[in-house]
C-alpha cells in the first residue's frame, strides 16, 4: 500500500474542481486504497486516502468510513496496520 500510495502522490497535484461549489486539491480524493483483515462475519477494513495535494488520510471502515488521526504515528500506514491487528 504504502508504495502504490507514494506512486499516485509522485505524479502531482490534482487541479481545483468547480462543481456545484470550488473542490481545492486538498478536498479532492485521487485515489483510495484500503485493506480488510481477518474476520468471521464482518472483516475489518482500514486504508488510506491519497488526497489531491499529495496528503495521505488514514481511515477505518469501508461503507461507514471514519477517518483516522495520524498524531501519534510515524506514518499513516503504521496506523492503518495497528488498525487492523487491533480490530481483526
Amino acid at each position: 500500500m504504502r508504495e502504490r500510495a507514494l506512486a499516485i502522490r509522485a505524479e502531482g497535484p490534482v487541479k481545483s474542481v468547480s462543481s456545484l461549489r470550488d473542490f481545492g486539491p486538498e478536498e479532492l480524493v485521487r485515489a483510495r486504497l484500503q485493506l480488510s483483515g481477518r474476520g468471521w462475519l464482518r472483516k475489518p477494513v482500514a486504508g488510506v486516502d491519497v488526497r489531491g495535494d499529495g496528503t495521505f488520510m488514514p481511515f477505518r471502515g469501508g461503507v461507514r468510513r471514519e477517518e483516522l488521526d495520524p498524531s501519534g504515528h510515524e506514518t499513516p500506514f503504521d496506523l492503518v496496520r495497528e488498525t487492523l491487528e487491533r480490530d481483526g
